[in-house]
């Protein structure tokens, strides 16, 4: 078995690294994960993803790796190797990653948006798999979007990533890091959910959110949808009204893009069932002047794996050129 028949996938989270060693045609060979616990310095951050890269190289009995492929949660300079991102990496501003992993193993790295690289792994090997236009939405912390067209990354302006994430659904919704109100993120992801719940409980004395936060919890988007999932009301209006700005942002980006298929991922989207009624509703009633009914819509398939996968699918082109 050669040595170089095989790459590292790398996908940095806010909170958690996770390796996986990738053959070329998908095959993982060794995974592994671990806290990343970026607020305790860039220095112990490179060194516990070093660390995590032996580990997987140990488990699938490898010396040598034909690259790194390297998806991270942004804002980053891939053409650099940079990470410019203290938003949820804290102090992890202009952070060189490309220098000291390429020294260390010997080998070339790429870096992507984390969304990016999920959704090269969705489009390789999961709900994207045999379509040429796919978009992939995460909805987690917050909401992220790729778009892969004839199985390569679609890039912005000088290779920028584009942000569908933060696109303004509402002029006078709440505010956002990005600058905006009312932007996606702000009204559909997991933290919005749970700010919306807090912000309106007092509404709602008879919902078992009041008779949470009444004993000192701090309600999170998990609370609303177990709550919803058991029939409570307001948690099922939470829900219903996320739902819907999910599908106004889905609409948006069939306007432009008119994939075949888009696939939804993240933490939030686990209760994909719960949300799934809403959107069709409002894509269906966006069907006049784009076929919003035949793009199909699913859930993600390749859960965590997909950064992994992805970002070891990009190495793997970049290496054939």
């Amino acid at each position: 078995m050669s040595q170089t028949e095989f790459v590292v996938g790398i996908d940095l989270g806010g909170s958690n690294i996770r390796a996986a060693v990738v053959s070329q045609q998908g095959e993982i060979k060794a995974w592994a994960q671990a806290p990343i616990e970026a607020a305790r310095g860039v220095e112990q951050g490179i060194q516990r993803i070093q660390n995590l890269i032996r580990q997987v190289m140990e488990q699938a009995g490898i010396r040598q790796i034909a690259g790194i492929g390297f998806g991270s949660t942004g804002p980053i300079d891939r053409k650099r190797g940079l990470i410019q991102n203290p938003y949820t990496l804290p102090g992890w501003e202009n952070v060189d990653i490309r220098t000291p992993l390429s020294r260390a193993f010997d080998a070339p790295l790429i870096m992507e948006n984390d969304a990016d690289a999920a959704a090269l792994g969705e489009a390789w090997l999961g709900s994207g798999k045999g379509t040429s236009r796919f978009a992939l939405v995460t909805v987690g912390t917050g909401v992220g979007s790729a778009f892969i067209l004839g199985g390569q990354i679609y890039r912005g302006m000088d290779g920028e990533h584009p942000e569908a994430g933060h696109q303004v659904l509402d002029p006078n919704g709440p505010p956002c890091y990005c600058g905006a109100r009312g932007c996606l993120e702000s009204l559909a992801s997991g933290p919005a959910i749970a700010e919306s719940a807090r912000r309106l409980i007092q509404q709602y004395p008879n919902s078992s959110l009041a008779r949470l936060h009444q004993s000192g919890q701090i309600i999170e988007a998990t609370h609303v949808t177990e709550a919803a999932r058991q029939g409570d009301e307001f948690a099922q209006k939470i829900i219903r009204e996320a739902g819907c700005y999910l599908g106004l942002g889905l609409v948006n980006l069939i306007l432009f893009y008119l994939p075949e298929c888009i696939a939804l991922g993240g933490g939030v989207m686990k209760n994909y069932d719960l949300f799934f009624p809403h959107i069709q509703q409002v894509l269906r009633q966006h069907d006049v002047v784009v076929p919003t009914r035949r793009v199909r819509l699913v859930p993600a398939s390749l859960g965590n794996k997909a950064g992994v996968l992805g970002a070891a699918r990009a190495i793997w082109l970049e290496l054939k050129g």
